[in-house]
């Protein structure tokens, strides 16, 4: 089994790398690490410039746990894609950052969150950033 980890370069998605490290390292499981973004647009501050994504693969390498770190362009959004991924690989579990949202911000714009967590075929585990995360 697998564990999936949907990563963005902001703090709640330096929250879910760490606990899907965690995690991985817990379960005795391999970490598989997706950046994704639809590609519709010219700035996306979803996707992981090429420096982040060194920074990630440093610290994944750093951890001991035997991982693949994959990014995406096209195709379809981060939440389903996140879902895919786990449903392709028979994941165990699927880790998510989460931000802190308004009822209204919610109910506008939806929640990549919520899809994750209502789609999912296996557990999925929400964290918080906290301060060692950085700023956004």
């Amino acid at each position: 089994m697998t564990i999936v980890v949907g990563y963005v370069p902001k703090p709640e998605g330096r929250a879910a790398l760490r606990a899907a490290v965690e995690e991985a390292d817990l379960r005795d499981q391999p970490l598989y690490v997706l950046n994704t973004s639809r590609g519709d647009a010219y700035v996306d501050p979803t996707f992981a410039p090429a420096e982040d994504l060194a920074e990630v693969r440093r610290i994944l390498e750093e951890s001991g746990v035997p991982f693949e770190l994959e990014q995406r362009v096209g195709g379809r959004d981060g939440a389903d894609e996140v879902v895919a991924a786990a449903d392709r690989l028979g994941a165990s579990l699927i880790v998510i950052g989460l931000r802190r949202r308004t009822a209204t911000g919610k109910l506008i714009f939806g929640s990549a969150a919520q899809r994750i967590l209502l789609d999912a075929s296996c557990q999925v585990l929400a964290v918080k950033a906290g301060e060692a995360d950085g700023p956004g």
